[in-house]
């Protein structure tokens, strides 16, 4: 196998992801993740730091393309509306390219340790959001309200597109997950834009 195979990184996910749900995240070893993916342990260290990191490779990227999106989205009308406008777009395209989602939220929600870091990456995205309606202007402490509301919804609108067996469409799931968000806080249950 050469050194650097550009389906490694894949194998280890997905031979960690198997083991996580076989055996518990918690009894699971890097030896082993390393072993079911066919190289060595120390092999894996080139890939991932910690056994933690292999189901959140690539996370580091979420904020970075979210807080683009937002810059980028034209006005919605309110810091929220074109926050929302933003993220749907973002999640068709974070949809379009996700594998083993699923497997991955229950590997995480059996995990205190991999739910702080879950929640972790979660703030590092409201942040991200936020920043961004700051600099199109919107004042801090409603750019900040905007962006938690924002990043719950998406949140919640990824839930519910893991929920359908990802065979729904992400646009509709935030949607949905959006007049939820409106009916909760108003007690209203017309959509309102």
């Amino acid at each position: 196998m050469a050194r650097w195979d550009p389906g490694t990184q894949k194998r280890l996910t997905e031979a960690a992801l198997e083991l996580y749900s076989e055996l518990g995240y918690e009894q699971v070893t890097v030896t082993q993740i390393a072993e079911r993916a066919g190289i060595t342990r120390r092999s894996y260290f080139r890939y991932f730091p910690d056994k933690r990191e292999v189901l959140f490779a690539g996370s580091e990227r979420l904020p970075v393309a979210l807080h683009q999106a937002v810059l980028g989205a034209a006005d919605a009308g309110t810091p929220l509306s074109t926050a929302l406008a933003a993220l749907a777009e973002a999640g068709v395209q974070l949809t379009a390219h996700i594998e083993h989602a699923a497997e991955r939220r229950a590997v995480i929600s059996a995990s205190a340790e991999l739910q702080e870091r879950e929640r972790t990456k979660f703030a590092a995205v409201t942040a991200a959001i936020g920043d961004a309606l700051r600099e199109r202007g919107t004042e801090p402490r409603r750019a900040r309200l905007a962006a938690q509301i924002a990043a719950l919804i998406f949140q919640n609108a990824f839930d519910q597109w893991l929920d359908a067996g990802e065979q729904a469409d992400f646009a509709t799931c935030l949607e949905a997950a959006t007049a939820s968000f409106r009916e909760t806080a108003t007690g209203d249950t017309e959509n309102h834009a």
